[in-house]
């Protein structure tokens, strides 16, 4: 076999599926379906409705806002999504293995590409949490200003919001060297929290995840519900001030807050019967994600006009909703029970995502591409303890200091790559292995529905910011001389 040969090496299904048998490398498996299908509403639900709704409605100094019509940008990217999360579901029931789409690409597209989309994977879910750990800044500081408590506001804010946009905060921070010390520290208090949680235990971690969906679905309800009565239709005209460029661009913002489907298949290792469970886990709550969604879009959208939306948020740091609310002159009550419901529906986002990244860097590491110690598991508690702690680490600290926008962009086009990697990937396994036992299979045959979410991908990163795609490229290269340095030569099934 050539070297270049030798970086296309696939590993068998069943070999996948074995190494999860190891003693020294098994999970607990502690989740039935109702654990999946909330720790999948618990991964959508969150940043992406409480916070880049407004940006998606608004746009920004880049891209045109969708307005009105932000509910067919939610469809447009339900749709998308919809046909990645039939790929997902092939793969979950089929190979019911941590590491999600990594694992997918090591069985189907070789060792260098599998290599690839699981570095691409820490953008989507450790930079991806850093977007969501700096949104539940925001809004927890909203809610504790209800009741009269002031942060100062050069410890609540990313360094490059402030500069741009907040001159006063820069002017009011405490200055070392001329240099003004401005962080989130809200934002490393969080990740810190949810850290130990998940040190802790998978089960308790599902637990507590079930009730944090609880809260915020009842939160959402809530806003629906009072809010209505302050809708103006006439807001919602011109329905589509940009065309379908505006639509498109908020689908492309919005995909932030599909994201969290496919971290439903981190945990198939813990699930205790993955074949039936992880289907309807992954579809379902993609399905109920995006009722809530349209609905909750065409009230946001009718309680503030896109003039007013799109002048607010570019001057300053908002969450939408509540400054929806407040546009519409709502009472202060209600205002801090929706910035509750974000708090704990943020809450219940960090967790799963801290949940699912440091089980991909355990399946690198079980597969010799990363270091051994990263796939040490915890006597006591079975949990891959020491890729959750790095992970919280590296995300703590990255919160304080960047930008939600900057985030977002990055883990939108990280994710959109990861997702046409495993639907290439369902095309080639049907070919390979045409009759290997699929408890879940996409429907319409081998081609038109992976196709089709292939496409749609490619269009959701045409649309994103240009300054994104370097980011990404940049990210990828670094990727490929850690695994030239480190993971070629180590590689597990080299060694075979």
């Amino acid at each position: 076999m050539t070297p270049f040969q030798r970086l296309f090496r696939t590993k068998s299904l069943d070999a996948l599926v074995a190494e999860t048998e190891e003693p020294e490398h098994r999970l607990k498996r502690a989740l039935g379906p109702w654990n999946i299908v909330a720790l999948g509403v618990g991964a959508i639900i969150g940043a992406g409705i409480f916070a880049t709704i407004g940006t998606a409605a608004a746009g920004d100094s880049v891209r045109p806002g969708a307005g009105p019509a932000l509910t067919l940008s939610f469809i447009l990217t339900a749709v998308a999504c919809g046909f990645i999360a039939l790929c997902y579901a092939e793969f979950a029931s089929m190979v019911p293995v941590s590491g999600s789409a990594y694992t997918y690409a090591y069985g189907t597209l070789g060792e260098l590409l599998a290599w690839i989309i699981g570095w691409d994977l820490i953008i989507e879910y450790a930079i991806g949490n850093v977007a969501v750990a700096i949104s539940w800044s925001n809004y927890f500081n909203t809610f504790i200003e209800g009741f009269g408590i002031h942060m100062p506001r050069w410890l609540t804010v990313d360094y490059s919001t402030a500069v741009s946009k907040m001159p006063q905060v820069v002017a009011a921070a405490p200055h070392l060297l001329g240099v003004p010390i401005v962080f989130n520290i809200l934002a490393t208090a969080i990740v810190a929290a949810i850290t130990v949680v998940l040190v802790w235990g998978i089960r308790e971690s599902a637990s507590f995840n079930f009730w944090m969906v609880a809260i915020k679905l009842v939160v959402l309800g809530f806003f629906v519900f009072v809010c209505f009565h302050y809708v103006k239709p006439a807001y919602w005209k011109p329905f589509a001030p940009n065309g379908f460029g505006g639509i498109a661009s908020g689908a492309a913002i919005i995909f932030f807050s599909y994201i969290g489907f496919d971290a439903v298949s981190t945990v198939a290792e813990e699930c205790r019967n993955p074949k039936r469970d992880m289907p309807i886990g992954i579809i379902g709550s993609l399905v109920v994600c995006t009722v809530i969604y349209i609905v909750i879009a065409v009230v946001f959208t009718g309680l503030i006009p896109y003039p007013a939306l799109k002048q607010t948020l570019s001057s300053e740091q908002a969450e939408p909703l509540t400054l929806a609310m407040k546009f519409a002159a709502m009472p202060n009550w209600m205002v801090g029970v929706v910035a509750l419901g974000s708090v704990v529906a943020h809450t219940a986002v960090l967790l799963v995502f801290q949940l699912g990244q440091p089980r991909i860097f355990f399946s690198m590491a079980r597969d010799a591409l990363q270091k051994h110690v990263f796939a040490k598991v915890h006597p006591k508690f079975r949990t891959p303890h020491v890729t959750t702690i790095i992970t919280g680490v590296g995300v703590g600290v990255t919160a304080a200091f960047t930008s939600l926008d900057e985030m977002v962009n990055l883990t939108n086009i990280g994710t959109a790559f990861a997702f046409i990697l495993i639907s290439v990937g369902i095309i080639i396994l049907r070919f390979k292995e045409p009759n290997r036992e699929r408890p879940f299979r996409v429907p319409l045959g081998r081609w038109i529905l992976p196709i089709a979410g292939i496409v749609c991908c490619v269009g959701i990163i045409y649309y994103l910011p240009q300054p994104s795609w370097w980011r990404f490229v940049g990210w990828l290269a670094i990727g490929m001389v850690v695994y030239f340095l480190y993971g070629y030569r180590h590689s597990r099934l080299r060694a075979r």
